[in-house]
């Protein structure tokens, strides 16, 4: 028996769990209460994608006479192919057996459908992400295509990663969604439920909690829910989560109550703390809770309890799940999209909030953006090494709303000085602090990514967005991540309130500019989205835009909104998805911007080689005196010289000095080379004490002459090329 149940419900990821529920139940467990977690969605896939399961699927949608287009018809006629291969597809998508790529990899083994029709045009990068990825991505197509079969001829809500989501999407009334519950359950809802119904009956939960990141698993989680509430009425349930923590804040319509007792905003540690109080205890205490009473909605907030600050939250704990049985994915074979799909990632958040917290297009009033609280840098580490413990797996997704450089900064040193071998990405704000020596920093100890907004290329834009950077900023931080050999995901945005055409132009030619000078390896372009709890919804008029407000009775986030400048933005999307997409793949970069478009655009008015010269205006960086020193290389080996000069004979010193790659050698003075290599012991990592630029200068100036002239040689140079660092 387990009294709580935690649930995600059908789907987010294939690849990893999302992670709420492993917080709730670390947090859980560190209050000595016990619970128990499941991702329903890939326990969906997995009982779904089998032999059985598959030619059962087939015999309905044929029973059905739901096989209308010829893509689905040619899937049927080989749907023995696609029956036969399923098992083992499945088990070298979860790793387990990776000979199979040999097969997968001939052209005529795996059944083809549409999904298959531009492969050829990948041959040459699987020469750069691999023979197994290659095999990993032509059976993400096979599963692709069986997916759009069962879209069109089974259940027309499916999605590998989502759910039903146009219904979860702006739904301002509960009727459609409610509307949707009284119908007979669809072939993937039977699934659910009866996976959720042996749950049940072995755990015996007395409170159920579904956590709903997104529209996308919302009408799941309803469903889920409503079976709960018809066959096991003791049953209290719960929502919370991402969804009702943006769309859910004003709830007033009464139905969605018949569904689930409590749905709780914000963090949520706290919040359930007192329910399970609440419902295993009699307590009258909530915080940041809407329930039912007396056939209204209520608030109730009347706990004195402050929120738990992030030290105080215990570690993620990820037992209960599938983890061995994740499915890794590649969609587009690019190796940093990828990341999002392929691989087993433990997720992590470093900090609450976020540090900058001023984008006019962002949700910051909102507790999990506003306010931001810090965890202490050992107590990080010590949760990373428990979370490894746990799962055996060292990949780790920082979940951040925007890392800062300092905790990233402190996390790389912590982790170098305690040698635990990570790999990791994160979400970033491009900010100046992402200095060269950072970012190899960063590199050394374990990342391999970052993600960030650089929103729309324009300066006038960036600076109505109140983004804190500039493009050429963008361009420089970037090319600092990339020649460190970490790898750059560029979020975009086009129809932001005031922006021109002449601006979406100029911003897909900066785009351009940085796909073609490798400082960005992927990209994904967004609409602009007015939310009701941003600076721009709480300012309209500023931003020349006029919203359209709905009677809200359930979800109040996405506000439709009319453009004072009347262009109509939606009909750049194509062609700016086409043109990344051709990007991502290194291809496209001498295709005029005129030819992704069906109309007419004007001329770019972007300098053809402005990226390119915000590189190379990159400014040369003065050390502060504060800024600690630190060598990240190895010792040298040491040989010692006489060298003889119109008849003066100087003693010098070669040290020579190991990378991973290759060797590289330094002369110097015998006296000044005996101080380097002591004061190179003094800056490796792991040491308690670090030395500033200020003190390193004072001690080098205590036994030779000026400082200046030793810094700013060729030797010092190489040192700081290789491994010598300025933070």
């Amino acid at each position: 028996m387990k009294d709580i149940l935690l649930i995600t419900p059908p789907f987010t990821q294939l690849n990893t769990p999302y992670p709420a529920t492993a917080y709730l139940k670390g947090f859980l467990k560190s209050k000595n209460i016990d619970s128990f977690q499941i991702d329903l969605g890939i326990e969906v896939i997995l009982e779904l994608f089998t032999k059985i399961n598959l030619k059962n699927l087939f015999e309905f949608a044929f029973s059905n006479n739901k096989i209308i287009s010829q893509n689905a018809k040619r899937i049927y006629s080989l749907r023995n192919e696609y029956v036969k291969n399923i098992d083992s597809v499945i088990l070298f998508l979860q790793g387990k057996n990776q000979t199979f790529a040999r097969q997968i990899c001939n052209e005529d083994f795996l059944p083809q459908a549409s999904k298959f029709e531009n492969s050829e045009d990948y041959d040459w990068t699987f020469g750069s992400m691999g023979f197994q990825d290659k095999a990993k991505h032509l059976a993400t197509l096979y599963l692709e295509d069986l997916s759009d079969f069962i879209v069109e001829c089974v259940d027309e809500n499916f999605g590998f990663s989502r759910y039903a989501e146009q219904l979860g999407k702006s739904a301002n009334s509960f009727d459609q969604i409610n509307e949707n519950l009284q119908k007979e359950i669809s072939y993937i809802d039977k699934i659910t439920i009866d996976i959720l119904d042996e749950k049940i009956k072995n755990l015996q939960p007395k409170l159920i909690c579904f956590s709903v990141p997104f529209p996308g698993n919302l009408f799941s989680a309803f469903r889920c829910a409503q079976f709960v509430k018809k066959n096991y009425p003791e049953i209290k349930t719960a929502m919370g989560g991402g969804f009702p923590n943006t769309e859910l804040r004003s709830i007033s319509e009464t139905k969605v109550f018949d569904y689930f007792d409590f749905i709780t905003l914000d963090d949520g540690e706290l919040p359930l703390e007192l329910l399970i109080s609440n419902v295993f205890h009699n307590k009258n205490e909530f915080k940041r809770t809407f329930l039912r009473e007396n056939n209204e909605v209520v608030f109730k907030n009347n706990s004195t309890k402050n929120d738990y600050k992030q030290n105080e939250v215990g570690t993620p704990d990820y037992s209960d799940l599938f983890l061995d049985k994740y499915i890794s994915v590649i969609e587009i074979p690019n190796p940093m999209h990828s990341l999002w799909s392929d691989g087993r990632w433990n997720k992590l958040t470093l900090a609450h909030g976020c540090y900058w917290g001023k984008c006019t297009f962002c949700d910051g009033s909102l507790d999990y953006i506003k306010r931001y609280d810090t965890s202490a840098t050992k107590i990080l580490v010590d949760k990373i090494e428990k979370i490894i413990s746990q799962t055996g797996e060292t990949g780790f997704h920082f979940v951040d709303e925007a890392a800062s450089p300092s905790i990233l900064k402190t996390l790389a040193i912590e982790l170098i000085k305690r040698e635990i071998n990570i790999t990791w990405w994160t979400n970033i704000r491009f900010e100046k602090s992402f200095n060269h020596d950072l970012c190899l920093l960063l590199r050394e100890s374990g990342c391999i990514a970052v993600s960030g907004g650089l929103e729309v290329a324009s300066d006038r834009l960036l600076n109505l967005i109140n983004k804190g950077v500039t493009v050429e900023q963008v361009a420089q931080v970037t090319n600092n991540f990339t020649n460190s050999g970490i790898m750059v995901h560029a979020y975009l945005m086009y129809g932001y309130p005031t922006q021109t055409i002449q601006e979406t132009v100029d911003s897909l030619e900066m785009v351009r500019q940085m796909f073609e000078a490798g400082i960005i390896h992927s990209g994904f372009w967004h609409q602009f989205a007015l939310t009701v709890h941003s600076p721009i919804g709480n300012n309209p008029e500023k931003y020349n835009i006029v919203p359209q407000k709905n009677k809200i009775t359930f979800a109040d986030n996405d506000v439709q909104f009319i453009d004072k400048t009347g262009i109509n933005h939606s009909k750049f999307s194509f062609g700016l998805k086409k043109s990344i997409y051709n990007f991502m793949h290194e291809i496209g970069f001498d295709i005029p911007l005129q030819d992704w478009f069906d109309f007419k655009i004007p001329k770019t008015s972007v300098k053809p080689n402005y990226i390119e010269n915000c590189i190379e205006l990159q400014k040369f960086e003065t050390c502060k005196a504060s800024s600690k020193i630190f060598w990240i290389g190895t010792e040298p080996e040491i040989t010692f010289k006489n060298i003889s000069k119109k008849g003066k004979t100087t003693n010098i010193c070669q040290l020579s000095f190991q990378n991973k790659k290759e060797n590289f050698n330094v002369n110097i003075e015998k006296e000044k080379a005996e101080w380097l290599i002591e004061i190179l012991k003094k800056l490796k990592i792991g040491n308690e004490i670090y030395l500033t630029y200020s003190e390193l200068k004072t001690d080098y100036e205590n036994h030779f002459e000026e400082f200046d002239m030793f810094w700013y040689s060729k030797t010092v140079d190489i040192l700081r090329e290789n491994g010598l660092l300025v933070l």
